[in-house]
């Protein structure tokens, strides 16, 4: 799910008549998921969420998912649990979208799916609306077949996860694929070190090297085409 990579094939959505849902997540600080689900989870160097750390306890803490609310408590770790730098004790805390949570300084992000500035229940819709992003000036566009994506002044992330600027539906796309920053009528494309690549007119480009890029080139991200144009 996170890196892109397929094993066989791609099924849709409703493959077997089930309706989609995402769990909120601990994203870290490499931006792997550790999805949570419902009712209790171990935090440490064994339990639901691995953390690959000598500092962090062997159960470490818990995440609690209940009545649509996440909440974190240290068990009586050796050197702590934080919320927002803040020491977390034995009792649990409410947490919210966005919240770092650190475990021996191993930091994680809170990303609830749908939320836009207020904690929210586990979603029960097959799709939900991306939180608007604030309005920026459209610097240029991003065509992917027939669709037109706004790319702004600065830079613009890419990739499956929802918190990115221009989000994919392939699931040959990584959950942080790649970067597109626009200055000054100039291009340039970065490749995060995405399981199946990015290719400008056919080559493949070098994880996290920078490549000037122009209207005219033609890209592939994962398996989807796209193109720059100007506004």
């Amino acid at each position: 799910m996170e890196c892109g990579l397929i094993f066989q094939s791609a099924l849709p959505d409703d493959a077997f008549g089930a309706p989609a849902v995402r769990l909120p997540c601990l994203v870290d600080e490499g931006g792997r998921e550790h999805f949570l689900r419902p009712g209790t989870n171990l935090v440490g160097r064994e339990g639901d969420v691995m953390i690959q750390d000598s500092r962090a306890s062997r159960k470490h803490a818990e995440i609690i998912m209940k009545d649509g609310v996440v909440s974190v408590r240290d068990l009586g770790s050796t050197n702590g649990t934080t919320l927002n730098d803040e020491p977390v004790g034995g009792d649990a805390v409410a947490m919210q979208q966005g919240d770092v949570v650190a475990f021996a300084d191993n930091k994680l992000t809170l990303s609830i799916p749908g939320s836009a500035n207020a904690t929210q229940a586990l979603p029960t819709n097959k799709t939900q609306a991306v939180p608007a992003a604030p309005t920026k000036a459209a610097a240029a566009h991003l065509m992917i077949g027939d669709e037109t994506h706004e790319l702004s002044l600065g830079a613009n992330k890419l990739g499956r996860r929802p918190e990115n600027d221009i989000i994919f539906d392939d699931p040959y796309v990584s959950g942080s694929h790649a970067l597109i920053e626009v200055a000054d009528g100039t291009f340039i494309l970065t490749d995060l070190s995405s399981t199946n690549g990015t290719f400008v007119n056919g080559a493949k480009l070098a994880h996290n090297e920078p490549t000037t890029i122009t209207p005219s080139d033609e890209i592939t991200f994962g398996r989807t085409e796209a193109r720059i144009e100007n506004v």
